[in-house]
């Protein structure tokens, strides 16, 4: 290899993260560099391709400042980012349209639509659902947010843009063309378009969920592995980056996948959990599991396949910047100091873009329950705080009901949300649970870098290099047994009244 360092790019939501990674997996430079999510009624959630780029474009270009022989020491850089995008591109890889970001809930009712019927199971047509469970190990939600419903969106509403679509892209997949100018897709973004044949030995896309779905296969992209080099840069990306054209561009992964990795959580079994934007509980399995009742499953992961378990929660730091926001505090910051925590706090109910796991429905949305005249703005957020830990608390028991999860060990915590030190003391009272806290911001960047392990020499595969990280706690939490006392609790009255709360949001 040429360079000893490699560059690792991490797509969320809001922006990039960006660092440069060595031998030794420390991160030794990064960057944030932010970019625009366009919302607007009726579940519209978009970004800019090429703004995303741009702002990859700014955050190299601070690295070099930062590290000022990066050009001849980057050996390798790596994409990894949020799954569940649609990007529609012709032959040379240009956009038609926007990105349908995973948030996007535009083709909710398409896809309710698409796997309904009678008889059905909880709005699955029985046969649907059972051949897109035998070969899927899943199907598309109800809610829209899949590529799937997206697409089919787009094919109803903009048939002239699905018409014109050569390649139906994810996030990394239209920066990885946009870097190398080659068109790829990640194993957990072709699962999660439910097309893709996950069955051990018979992965690929599957012609006959394409004709179930109303997509065809012609138009989705091949599907690489994580630590496969896609190409060297084109002459323009390397120019636009101040990079050497020869370096190497590797396969890359979701942010859930990176993320695993740079905990050093990989065993089978072993969970973590993300606060970012939204929430997620993950690990790897060594077969595949599915929940029907309580909707997460594992999704083939870019590791050659190896089964991820996913159990993703729709609002985590974006209900607490809302809630910050009303009460005219700071998240970070302004969470701190609001009073003792009282058995008659209002309980928030943190569904303001609906929820996913462990109850998969568009239709719920955030609200306080039991406000009395004398609760105030420091009782909003003691219960905003409250309610995502309860909400993750609620998720994590379904997840830990899963077959082979290791629950008597301590948890890792990553994500934004991770480095507020009120918050977590708070969840690991409300787990019960000991919580240990590593490279909180920078987990995904980290276990991209190590998807590069093998290219770099550094490990013979990605696994056997991101085990170094274990153990990398800059912070551990432990729970408090008085405090964990009062959110048991807690707890225990809001199980009583959730459901109520949640059948009061059924449409008739």
């Amino acid at each position: 290899m040429n360079g000893d360092l490699v560059i690792a790019a991490d797509f969320g939501t809001s922006g990039v993260k960006v660092g440069v990674v060595d031998a030794e997996l420390r991160l030794i430079s990064q960057v944030v560099e932010t970019y625009p999510l366009y919302l607007a009624p009726g579940g519209h959630a978009e970004q800019v391709p090429s703004e995303m780029w741009s702002a990859l474009v700014l955050a190299i270009a601070a690295l070099h400042r930062n590290l000022p022989k990066l050009r001849e020491r980057a050996g390798a850089i790596v994409f990894c980012g949020q799954a569940c995008g649609v990007i529609c591109v012709d032959k040379e890889g240009n956009p038609l349209r926007p990105c349908l970001t995973w948030m996007d809930k535009r083709g909710a009712k398409i896809s309710n639509r698409l796997v309904g019927g009678f008889p059905n199971v909880r709005g699955y047509r029985i046969d649907k659902g059972l051949l897109w469970l035998a070969l899927a190990n899943g199907a598309p939600a109800q809610n829209g947010m899949d590529p799937t419903a997206k697409i089919l969106w787009i094919k109803e509403n903009e048939p002239e843009v699905f018409n014109k679509t050569r390649w139906f892209l994810d996030v990394r997949d239209w920066l990885v063309h946009r870097a190398t100018g080659v068109f790829t897709t990640t194993p957990e973004s072709a699962n999660l378009t439910w097309i893709m044949n996950t069955r051990k030995g018979h992965e690929g896309w599957s012609e006959i969920l394409s004709r179930i779905a109303g997509i065809p296969t012609e138009k989705l992209p091949p599907i690489v592995q994580g630590e496969d080099v896609i190409d060297c840069l084109t002459v323009s990306a390397a120019a636009e980056l101040g990079l050497n054209k020869n370096v190497k561009l590797v396969g890359g992964a979701s942010d859930v996948t990176a993320a695993t990795l740079g905990t050093g959580e990989v065993e089978d079994g072993a969970l973590h959990i993300s606060l970012a934007t939204s929430a997620w509980i993950a690990g790897f399995f060594p077969s595949r599991r599915v929940s029907i009742s309580h909707a997460f499953a594992t999704i083939t992961s870019s590791l050659n396949y190896r089964p991820l378990l996913i159990a993703s929660q729709e609002n985590a730091g974006s209900a607490l910047e809302w809630v910050a926001k009303i009460t005219n505090a700071n998240v970070e910051s302004g969470f701190s100091k609001n009073g003792i925590p009282q058995i008659d706090d209002p309980y928030f109910m943190p569904w303001l873009a609906g929820e996913r796991v462990p109850v998969d429905d568009r239709n719920l949305r955030g609200s306080f329950h039991g406000l009395a005249l004398h609760h105030d703005k420091n009782a909003l957020r003691r219960a905003a705080m409250e309610g995502v830990a309860l909400n993750l608390r609620w998720g994590l028991e379904k997840v830990r009901q899963v077959r082979g999860v290791q629950s008597k060990r301590p948890l890792t915590l990553v994500g934004g949300v991770a480095a507020n030190t009120e918050f977590t003391q708070l969840l690991s009272d409300t787990l019960n649970q000991e919580l240990h806290v590593g490279a909180a911001r920078h987990t995904g960047v980290l276990g991209a870098a190590v998807l590069a392990a093998k290219t770099m020499g550094w490990a013979s595969d990605a696994c056997n290099c991101a085990v170094r990280l274990k153990g990398r706690t800059q912070a551990v939490y432990y729970p408090d047994p008085s405090r964990a006392t009062f959110r048991e609790d807690r707890a225990r009255r809001l199980n009583k009244m959730r459901g109520d709360i949640m059948r009061s949001y059924k449409h008739k």
